[in-house]
């Protein structure tokens, strides 16, 4: 028996690191699973890696969350498909940094459009059924930089607006039987990190060092590290758990 057994769970972004590690943990543990990514062939070839449960099922869709009408149809997709949704991974997401006086407001309406309006518009798709079934877990990916990062103003203000947005579903749907809660993962090895460590042009071993030596438990972290975490925070061991946001960095914030 897996926690997530006759759970059907969506995960947004998750054609590679710590989406398509969240949704490897939860089909680990019984759940079907859908994949939603930018591009469908990506979320079906990683649909089709994972290691499913007997019974469970994958599919990949193609989704931009920052697109209303796509959110919708991607949720009604899943449901029909899968025969339902209990668990929603907002999990999908891009990076444009700049320095203020040099980011765009492209680079910003594009960074707000994924992560927050993103967040919104499949949590609104997603919440209707949760709403009739008094069942749903939420869960959405904040980041240790919703608390300032050099270069990420765009990022930082959309992450912190993550954690505000998680405590006003808690609010708003815990009475409806809804748990919505949020991961703020620090450094996460993964290829978004490696892009940056290419773009700041430094060795990506020397950047994981970096960033390792900055915390106190001396290691970076893994997407395996993000997705333990989510799939407790999923779970119905979590049911008194609500409007919080979780830090897993390693400690790198405690100074």
């Amino acid at each position: 028996m897996g926690r997530f057994d006759g759970r059907v769970a969506v995960i947004t972004g998750a054609a590679r690191g710590i989406g398509f590690g969240t949704a490897q943990r939860f089909a680990s543990e019984g759940a079907s699973v859908a994949i939603l990514d930018l591009d469908e062939s990506a979320a079906s070839e990683a649909a089709e890696r994972l290691e499913l449960a007997d019974g469970a099922k994958a599919i990949g869709v193609g989704c931009d969350v920052s697109n209303s009408t796509a959110a919708g149809e991607a949720v009604e997709r899943v449901v029909s498909e899968l025969g339902g949704i209990h668990i929603l991974v907002n999990n999908a997401g891009i990076t444009r940094d700049n320095l203020l006086f040099k980011m765009t407001e492209d680079d910003w309406d594009l960074v707000m459009n994924v992560h927050l309006k993103g967040a919104f518009n499949m949590t609104k798709a997603a919440q209707k059924h949760f709403v009739e079934q008094k069942y749903g877990k939420i869960l959405n990916l904040s980041s240790v930089n919703a608390l300032g990062a050099r270069g990420q103003a765009n990022y930082s203000a959309a992450k912190m607006g993550i954690q505000g947005f998680t405590r006003t579903l808690g609010i708003e749907l815990g009475p409806y039987g809804i748990n919505a809660n949020a991961v703020a993962p620090g450094f996460i090895a993964t290829e978004m990190t490696d892009a940056t460590a290419a773009r700041l042009k430094i060795d990506v071993d020397d950047f994981r060092k970096m960033n390792a030596d900055a915390n106190p438990v001396r290691r970076v972290g893994y997407p395996e590290d993000i997705a333990a975490a989510a799939a407790f925070l999923c779970s119905d061991e979590a049911s008194y758990i609500t409007g919080q946001t979780l830090y897993v960095d390693g400690g790198a914030k405690l100074g």
